[in-house]
């Protein structure tokens, strides 16, 4: 049967206009974004397939162009439009933050934050610059590692963050593994952060450890 054909209140777009995008599936969704099936399946069904053939919505999301288009129906006309969906996700998580206060709004800088660095395959150490009222002024990847370590020089924190003139900074990096438990030697980077830019009058409010899924804060921990 044609999703034209469901009852109203099961065919995806209509379930999203009533109910809102959250009370979907994830082949929910994706069949609006597929909008159309192949020979066979519908687009829910065809969704499912694919969630199914890639392991889940995350992993389907994260294919590379060659790993997208072999799925069903997918080619790279479909693999250029979910890329500019992901992206835009992540410039409205960006715009949300941008002035706002973010020890205010914890979560919403959490969220920004995994969306970041959580998918990245190396470890990657990040910095959120803020004004003399805690909100956002950047975001920037100041310095690039391996799979389980990343070399992090305390001068030149100091350097850009008086370029951009940031009176705040809460860090932040990924752990590859998937595990943010904050290890001694991640304590031990943030006290020497803490005492670096100290002497120039620079605040750290904070040093988030991004897992897989999950952040842990060294603040909320008391680590810091």
């Amino acid at each position: 049967m044609a999703i034209k054909d469901w009852p109203a209140d099961e065919r995806p777009r209509e379930k999203l206009l009533a109910m809102g995008a959250a009370s979907l599936s994830d082949a929910e969704l994706l069949a609006i974004f597929l909008r159309t099936g192949v020979s066979g399946y519908s687009a829910v069904d065809l969704a499912r397939q694919l969630l199914s053939d890639f392991g889940s919505l995350r992993k389907l999301l994260d294919a590379d162009l060659k790993a997208f288009s072999a799925g069903k129906g997918l080619g790279s006309a479909k693999y250029a439009q979910l890329q500019a969906v992901v992206e835009m996700a992540r410039r409205h998580f960006a715009e949300k933050l941008e002035r706002q206060d973010a020890l205010s709004n914890p979560n919403d800088t959490k969220h920004f934050l995994l969306q970041q660095l959580r998918d990245q395959q190396n470890e990657v150490f990040g910095a959120l610059l803020l004004d003399s009222q805690h909100r956002v002024m950047r975001y920037d990847h100041l310095f690039f590692g391996g799979l389980s370590s990343t070399s992090v020089h305390p001068r030149e924190i100091v350097k850009h963050a008086l370029k951009h003139n940031a009176a705040a900074i809460i860090f932040a990096h990924n752990h590859p593994s998937g595990v943010a438990e904050p290890s001694q030697a991640d304590i031990q980077l943030t006290q020497r952060l803490v005492s670096a830019l100290n002497t120039v009058d620079i605040r750290v409010l904070d040093h988030i450890i991004v897992g897989d899924g999950y952040c842990e804060s060294l603040a909320e921990r008391g680590l810091m």
